[in-house]
């Protein structure tokens, strides 16, 4: 291969690694400017004038700019807090439910499996529509409870589908064989085939987290007026306050982005191999 050939090739590598970061990164830069800009008119491809009053605004620290009573520190929180109780709620559902569907027969399973995916298979807006109605009569509009069962629904979805796999994974004859060595049925699964589960659980527990952290339609026809999310604080500045929009989305997306840097520390083979 000739030198200008090479050189040709290495520089269509380049632009393309430029075009990629620049797709990549320029939305999230345009977040950046948007929130620290006091005032940004067209034509002007950067603001007029700079500050950090709409972050000052969103974290608390200051009223005036938009919504003054809603702070992004405590839909953080109710985020946050949501997403900790749906997560160990949806596996204390999802695991005796996938370790029955992978180990058993168990008559109609096609149809089990089927009703399970059914809220990820047609939309929901009419779903919440019609759990908003029923929770009217029970007092749970507007409610964190009320709130966690309408994202423990979808996310059963993916913790079912994901612990499935997982327990079918596992070999059976590694649990016949602790049985045969004389260990009980619950001893074997939480000495066996928990900890062989555990990397498939961990998975699913991440899906379930971010996607209740991140969830919107359930919350917004359940929890409205009293339960306030990020992803509701989002929508609802998105529609007349540019900079404060995108302070909620900077937060909302580098919380996501250091929930998973942290847990993948943990999601590596090397670690997990070492659980249980």
């Amino acid at each position: 291969m000739s030198v200008k050939r090479k050189a040709l090739i290495q520089s269509v590598k380049l632009v393309a690694l430029v075009l990629i970061f620049w797709w990549i990164l320029t939305p999230f830069v345009s977040l950046v400017l948007w929130s620290v800009a006091i005032r940004w008119y067209w034509p002007n491809p950067i603001p007029q004038e700079l500050g950090m009053d709409y972050w000052l605004e969103a974290l608390g620290l200051r009223k005036g700019y938009a919504i003054g009573a809603v702070s992004i520190v405590d839909a953080f929180w109710n985020s946050v807090t949501i997403a900790l109780i749906v997560t160990p709620l949806t596996l204390a559902i999802s695991l005796p439910t996938s370790y029955a569907l992978a180990r058993y027969r168990i008559p109609y399973k096609p149809a089990l499996i089927f009703l399970f995916l059914m809220p990820q298979a047609f939309p929901l807006q009419p779903v919440y529509i019609n759990l908003m109605r029923i929770f009217y009569s029970l007092d749970l509009v507007g409610t964190i409870p009320g709130v966690v069962i309408a994202h423990v629904v979808p996310s059963l979805v993916f913790a079912i589908w994901i612990n499935t796999a997982t327990f079918k994974a596992i070999p059976p004859v590694l649990e016949e064989a602790a049985r045969m060595s004389g260990a009980s049925s619950i001893t074997t699964f939480f000495r066996v085939t928990f900890p062989l589960a555990t990397p498939g659980i961990l998975a699913s527990s991440v899906f379930v987290f971010l996607y209740s952290f991140d969830e919107f339609m359930g919350t917004f026809f359940i929890g409205l007026p009293s339960v306030v999310t990020l992803p509701m604080l989002l929508y609802s500045a998105s529609g007349y306050n540019m900079q404060f929009a995108s302070a909620t989305a900077i937060v909302l997306l580098l919380s996501s982005i250091v929930f998973m840097l942290f847990l993948e520390r943990f999601l590596k083979p090397e670690y997990l191999g070492r659980i249980g």
